[in-house]
């Protein structure tokens, strides 16, 4: 493996109908909607396992025991993982300092992002080398990808996931650190039935996600 001492944390709930991708509900059923949840971290696995650029960590929510989870552990020698926490930025906070403790370069990055390969994360793990931590942003103003070299809480706390104000408060809180971080360019999540189309014409074409142009580095602020 190309960076054999990271981890890639895949976040990803069951997909259970009326929990997941509630906000393409009614353009989908519930049903559908979860179907489509499912398809999409088969993708997101199937993607980065075939990369073979570091040990992967699937993080399950609200446990590692839905068939999905275990078929893909089964498949990709995946190791399983539960989200702890009382919300997103618990869960994150808790998956790093877990996952830091196994790896030297951690990227955390979810199931809703099509484009997003094993090109972007290996950016992401190689701008890591030169920089406290790496944002991958999305084009709805929140992020498909963070990545750290080390723990800090505070980046997490009251944030205001599902907001458009999600990556720029994590810029301001790298800041805040004193941190050195890259941004890689930024990518689509599939969240709105606008994102549908969108999703098919990338999936009908066979495309994926072109490699990313070199890191944009942010310095320490003086």
């Amino acid at each position: 493996m190309k960076f054999s001492s990271a981890r890639i944390l895949i976040f990803a709930k069951a997909p259970v109908p009326g929990q997941v991708k509630t906000r393409l509900i009614p353009t989908l059923t519930p049903r559908m909607a979860a179907k489509l949840h499912g398809r999409l971290v088969r993708e997101t696995v199937a993607r980065l396992a075939g990369a073979g650029l570091a040990p992967i960590e699937l993080w399950c929510s609200p446990d590692t025991l839905h068939p999905l989870f275990l078929e893909l552990a089964r498949t990709y020698g995946l190791s399983l993982h539960r989200q702890e926490g009382a919300d997103l930025g618990e869960r994150m906070s808790e998956a790093f300092a877990n996952a830091l403790t196994r790896g030297g370069e951690v990227v955390l990055l979810g199931t809703d992002c099509p484009s997003l390969d094993g090109a972007y994360v290996s950016a992401a793990l190689a701008a890591l080398e030169g920089s406290d931590a790496v944002l991958g942003p999305a084009e709805d103003g929140g992020y498909v990808l963070l990545g750290l070299k080390r723990s800090a809480p505070e980046i997490f706390l009251n944030m205001p996931w599902g907001t458009a104000r999600v990556a720029a408060l994590t810029r301001e809180r790298l800041a805040s650190l004193g941190w050195k971080w890259a941004e890689l360019p930024a990518l689509w999540d599939l969240d709105r039935p606008q994102d549908l189309e969108r999703y098919s014409s990338l999936f009908n074409a066979g495309e994926s996600a072109p490699a990313p142009p070199c890191c944009r580095s942010k310095p320490v602020p003086g």
